[in-house]
């Protein structure tokens, strides 16, 4: 396996007017992977989710987070992959109990996939829902920005040996292809040469050295690499805030008998411990159920 890297790289192969990205995630998908032990069926969707994250964040220009929200696909209950402008990355994956507990099905009539951008700059928040009626997350989400954005997209995604990497093709608006599409030559031949991709070459070649192996006649515009790390985004700030969106009754009676909680962010697993005199500061000026009513 080549050295560990972290690291989104755009591209354009300006020949066939097509734009690309590549993401590949390995200390910080070890890092996620770290939080909790999931099945290998699982993970391979969670680790494949995070790369797509960092796909369509690398391809926006924004200040933001975009998610990957996939919700009862089997005994898969809930994944959630997020990627931030700046490339902070967190996922979870939360499945069923018991003898089924590794199976994803993503033909299940139940399940619920969307793509969420919400921009910080201008506040405001996007969400698209994405058919899963296919066998692969990057067959959904090509025919999402197909379907949604008029946008022609190739999409592959690899989790193996503790890595997860994708590649993301999209026709530039205004290339020849786009503006006169019974002229496609460019398009079709960058999907075709796309598709002889093998998941171990995705995930362990240079990635100067995949793109000329794949395009080497295409005009290959490499850009600076940008990084790609984990990081939570949790603070006591928004502990405290959710708590006080619960209200003075159900955050009292989150409180032990000794006056205090425990709260565990589900994506870093970091503590933050509440005590009753953070809990009346939040509330301050509404009575709070005395010491002896608090539920433990």
């Amino acid at each position: 396996m080549s050295e560990p890297t972290d690291a989104l790289h755009t591209f354009q192969l300006q020949r066939a007017g097509v734009r690309g990205v590549i993401a590949r995630l390995d200390h910080a998908w070890a890092e996620i992977r770290a939080q909790a032990s999931l099945p290998p069926p699982v993970a391979r969707q969670l680790g494949e989710s995070l790369a797509a994250s960092a796909l369509f964040a690398g391809a926006l220009k924004f200040e933001g987070s975009l998610s990957i929200h996939l919700r009862n696909a089997g005994a898969l209950r809930l994944m959630f992959a997020e990627c931030t402008h700046d490339g902070h990355l967190r996922g979870i994956a939360r499945v069923d109990e018991g003898p089924a507990a590794s199976a994803v099905d993503l033909h299940d009539p139940r399940a619920r996939l969307a793509i969420t951008i919400e921009n910080a700059r201008t506040e405001t928040r996007y969400q698209g829902l994405v058919p899963v009626e296919a066998d692969q997350l990057s067959t959904a989400f090509e025919g999402y920005f197909e379907r949604s954005e008029q946008l022609p997209t190739r999409i592959v995604l690899a989790e193996r040996n503790g890595r997860c990497a994708g590649i993301m093709l999209q026709l530039i608006a205004g290339s020849p292809e786009a503006s006169a599409p019974l002229d496609s030559d460019g398009w079709n031949r960058a999907g075709h040469l796309l598709a002889t991709l093998t998941a171990q070459e995705l995930l362990e070649l240079p990635v100067e050295t995949l793109l000329l192996r794949l395009f080497h006649e295409e005009g290959v515009l490499l850009q600076p690499a940008r990084p790609l790390r984990f990081r939570c985004s949790c603070s006591r700030q928004r502990v405290l805030g959710m708590l006080q969106a619960l209200g003075p009754e159900e955050s009292v009676a989150s409180l032990t008998e000794d006056g205090h909680m425990e709260v565990t962010c589900e994506f870093c697993n970091r503590i933050y411990r509440i005590d009753r005199i953070d809990v009346a500061s939040l509330f301050a000026g509404r009575p709070l159920a005395p010491a002896s009513d608090q539920a433990h």
